[in-house]
């Protein structure tokens, strides 16, 4: 479908687009002006949404660049698999694992080795994608307490002892482990957690009293 851009302006007006975002749509010269503007897929895809609550078949290049807004096209307008955003999507760790538990709803090698970068997408794929362990993403789970401690207690459902060193300098994460993994004292981890005013007088209470009498 042609869309003539003037009018596409005016049809983004009647539907309530930002006044701002009109602004400087108006003072461009077409369509090459506005596919250089940074903003674009964004405005795209809020075009799609919003004005034509379909497909925007002659800005779908545009939209396929940005790995959010090629994401939620995706989810919102096209509701499944979309190839052309793919590439995109792919490289970037929240939205890769986000289109694969809800677009493919299964494993995605494109997208793994961008996942795996960062501790909570690692998680969150191995937790409602992989549904297990997922060896790929554990160096980056790993540097994180928070998530090396889920992924201990949540995929693991035991110990972890590659990602104990990282928990054990977080005292809130340590206290968590010691109760809801260990099920008992610490040792490697008492100082960090003694040492925290909220933490340390329940560990020494339920802990390490319970423990010694």
């Amino acid at each position: 479908m042609s869309i003539d851009f003037h009018d596409a302006i005016a049809r983004a007006r009647q539907a309530g687009a930002c006044r701002e975002a009109l602004e400087v749509l108006e003072s461009m010269t077409g369509w090459a002006e506005f596919a250089r503007h940074p903003q674009a897929p964004e405005w795209a895809y809020w075009y799609a949404c919003n004005v034509l609550q379909d497909r925007v078949w002659r800005l779908e290049t545009i939209i396929a660049r940005d790995p959010q807004y090629a994401y939620r096209y995706a989810s919102n307008v096209i509701r499944g698999r979309w190839p052309q955003g793919e590439p995109a999507i792919s490289q970037h760790p929240e939205w890769a694992w986000r289109y694969a538990r809800h677009m493919i709803r299964g494993p995605w090698p494109e997208g793994e080795p961008a996942i795996a970068e960062t501790p909570e997408s690692a998680y969150c794929y191995a937790a409602d994608v992989i549904r297990g362990r997922w060896p790929q993403g554990e160096p980056a789970i790993a540097r994180s307490p928070e998530w090396a401690y889920c992924y201990a207690r949540e995929i693991i459902r035991g110990r972890w002892p590659e990602g104990e060193p990282v928990i054990a300098q977080e005292s809130r994460w340590a206290y968590r482990y010691a109760v809801d993994v260990i099920r008992g004292r610490w040792p490697e981890a008492e100082p960090v957690i003694l040492s925290d005013n909220m933490c340390g007088p329940y560990y020494e209470r339920e802990i390490i009293r319970k423990q010694s009498t």
